[in-house]
C-alpha cells in the first residue's frame, strides 16, 4: 500500500488493517492502528510503519485507547517463505529471547548482521527491537491480568534485569508498571479481567490462569474450527466440553520450559477469542500465544483469502456460505506430524483412535489430571525407539513412524515456526512410507503454509461431491490454496479427511 492508500484506511478506521501497519502522530508523539477510534489527525502529521516495533524505534508511543500492540499478526508472515517471513515467525515463537540474534540467524542460514540489515530494511526495525516490542506487550498482560510482583513479571515476559523492563515500559507506554496495572480496566477488549493468581499451574490451586482475548481480523467461522478440531481431538491431550455453539477447547501443551493446559472458548467476542492459559512457567506466555494463534489461524486475512477465492465461480458459492472460514495449524509441529502418520490411508475416526493408544502408552502423565486432561504427547525421542506394539499397526507403519520421530529428533528433518518449508517437504517425502498426502498436509498445518494444494482430495471432492473445481483451476487459488481445501472439504456432503 502506499502512504496514500494507508491514510484513507486510517480515514476510515478500516479495521481490515489492523497489524498490517501502523501509523504515528507527530504532533502527539503517539502511534495507533489504522482502526483507532481517536480523531483522525492531518495527513502532514502522520508517519507509517510496518511494525510496531519500527514506530517504537522512531520514538513514538503506544496509544492506549486502541492499544496497537494487541492487534491481530500481519497475514504476510505465514504467507511468505523468504527470510524476512521466517524470522518473523520464529522471532514472534520466542527464537530470539531463547536463542539470541546468533541463534535466530543460525537457524535461517546467514549471519546476524544480514539479519539485521534484511529486518531493517523492511521492516524498520531489527530482531532485537522485535523482539522487545514483543516483551513489552506480554509484560502489559502480565500487569494488567495478573497479581504478580513486577519483578517476576519483568523475567516472565523474558527482560534481563528489572531496569530494562521499566525503561522499555516507560518507552513504550510512557507509563510505569505501577501505573499500567492501575490502569486495567475491569474488562476490556484486549484482555480479561485481572485475577488474583498468578495463573501458574499449582499456585493456589492456579484454577483461573492468565485470561487473554485473542485478536483476530474480520469474519471468523468458530463453528467450522471447532468441528475440525473435536473430530480429531485425543483423549487425555485434549477434551472439547460443552454445546455447539458454546464449547471449550481444553488442551495440554509442550512449551521450552514446562507445559501448560490452554482453554479456548467457541463463542466469540468483538473481534477476539477468550482464552485461559495456566502455566508452569510464565517464561512460556509468550511462545503460548503464538503456537494458540497459529493453532486457531488467528492472524488470517480473510478479506484476501475471499478476494481471491471468490473470484474462482466453482469456489464462489462455498466462500459466501463460509465467510470467515480458517485453514487450523496446530500447537506442536512434531506432534502434527506423528498424528498425520498415523492417519494415513485411513479415516479421522480410525486415526484418533491409534492417537488415543499411542497417548495413553507413551504419553508423559501429568503430575494432577486436569477434567479429561491427563498427558502430554509423547516426545519424538521416545518414540524413535518404542516398540509401537500397542497400536495394532503392520511393522512397516510402525517403521515409517520411528523414521519421522528419529529424523524430528536428530534434526534430519525441521517443522519448527521458520523451517523453510519446500526443503522440509523434500526432505518428508524422502522418509520411506511418507507420501506426497503426508507430506502436503503437515506442511499445511505443522508449518502454517496458506498455499498447500492436496492434488488427491481435490480430485475426489470434485469429481465425487460435486464442488465443481477442478485441478487445473487452482492455479488461480493462489496464494490461499489451503484455504481452497477448507471450502472443499467443508462443501454440501464433504468431510475433511
Amino acid at each position: 500500500m502506499s502512504d496514500d492508500s494507508s491514510y484513507e484506511a486510517v480515514c476510515s478506521r478500516d479495521a481490515r488493517f489492523d497489524g498490517e501497519f501502523f501509523f504515528g502522530v507527530a504532533t502527539t508523539g503517539i502511534y495507533c492502528r489504522p482502526s483507532c477510534p481517536a480523531t483522525t489527525p492531518r495527513r502532514k502529521n502522520v508517519r507509517f510503519f510496518p511494525t510496531s516495533a519500527a514506530a517504537q524505534g522512531a520514538g513514538f508511543r503506544a496509544c492506549r485507547r486502541c492499544r496497537p500492540d494487541a492487534v491481530p499478526g500481519s497475514a504476510d508472515w505465514n504467507a511468505r517463505a523468504d527470510a524476512v517471513g521466517r524470522a518473523m515467525r520464529m522471532i514472534g515463537d520466542g527464537v530470539v529471547d531463547r536463542e539470541g540474534v546468533a541463534g535466530l540467524a543460525a537457524r535461517l542460514g546467514y549471519s546476524a548482521r544480514q539479519v539485521q540489515r534484511q529486518l531493517t530494511a523492511e521492516l524498520g526495525a531489527g530482531p532485537v527491537a522485535l523482539a522487545r516490542a514483543q516483551r513489552a506487550h506480554t509484560a502489559r498482560i502480565l500487569l494488567q491480568t495478573t497479581a504478580l510482583r513486577a519483578s517476576e513479571i519483568a523475567f516472565a515476559a523474558g527482560f534481563s534485569s528489572v531496569r530494562q523492563f521499566n525503561d522499555t515500559l516507560r518507552e513504550i507506554y510512557a507509563a510505569t508498571p505501577t501505573e499500567l496495572r492501575a490502569a486495567r480496566p475491569a474488562t476490556s477488549s484486549l484482555s480479561g479481567p485481572a485475577v488474583a493468581t498468578g495463573g501458574v499451574l499449582g499456585t493456589n490451586g492456579g484454577t483461573a490462569g492468565v485470561p487473554l482475548r485473542l485478536a483476530y481480523r474480520g469474519p471468523y467461522d468458530t463453528t467450522q474450527v471447532f468441528d475440525y478440531l473435536a473430530r480429531r481431538a485425543l483423549t487425555g491431550l485434549e477434551e472439547m466440553v460443552g454445546s455447539p455453539g458454546a464449547r471449550t477447547y481444553r488442551r495440554t501443551l509442550r512449551l521450552p520450559h514446562a507445559c501448560a493446559i490452554v482453554e479456548i472458548d467457541e463463542r466469540p467476542g468483538d473481534g477476539w477469542l477468550e482464552c485461559r492459559l495456566r502455566l508452569t512457567e510464565l517464561r512460556d506466555l509468550t511462545t503460548a500465544i503464538q503456537r494458540i494463534r497459529r493453532l486457531f489461524d488467528l492472524d488470517a486475512d480473510p478479506y484476501a483469502v475471499a478476494e481471491r477465492l471468490g473470484a474462482d465461480a466453482a469456489l464462489a458459492p462455498l466462500v459466501g456460505a463460509r465467510p470467515g472460514l480458517r485453514s487450523p495449524g496446530t500447537a506442536d509441529p512434531h506432534e502434527l506430524a506423528v498424528r498425520a502418520v498415523l492417519g494415513q490411508q485411513v479415516s479421522v475416526a480410525a486415526g484418533r483412535v491409534l492417537g488415543d493408544a499411542l497417548v495413553a502408552a507413551y504419553g508423559k502423565p501429568l503430575a494432577r489430571p486436569d477434567g479429561g486432561l491427563t498427558h502430554l504427547f509423547p516426545r519424538v525421542a521416545d518414540l524413535a525407539e518404542a516398540p509401537l506394539t500397542e497400536l495394532g499397526m503392520p511393522e512397516s507403519r510402525r517403521a515409517t513412524l520411528r523414521t519421522l520421530a528419529t529424523a524430528l529428533a536428530d534434526g534430519t528433518v525441521r517443522l519448527d515456526a521458520g523451517a523453510d518449508r519446500d526443503r522440509a517437504e523434500k526432505e518428508l517425502l524422502g522418509l520411506r512410507g511418507i507420501g506426497p498426502w503426508t507430506a502436503g498436509y503437515v506442511r499445511m498445518r505443522a508449518l502454517s503454509d496458506p498455499d498447500v494444494l492436496l492434488e488427491s482430495d481435490v480430485a475426489v471432492l470434485a469429481g465425487a461431491r460435486g464442488a465443481g473445481a477442478h485441478l487445473e483451476d487452482s492455479e488461480g487459488w493462489r496464494p490461499w490454496r489451503s484455504y481452497a481445501m477448507h471450502h472443499l472439504w467443508n462443501a454440501p456432503r464433504a468431510r475433511p479427511e
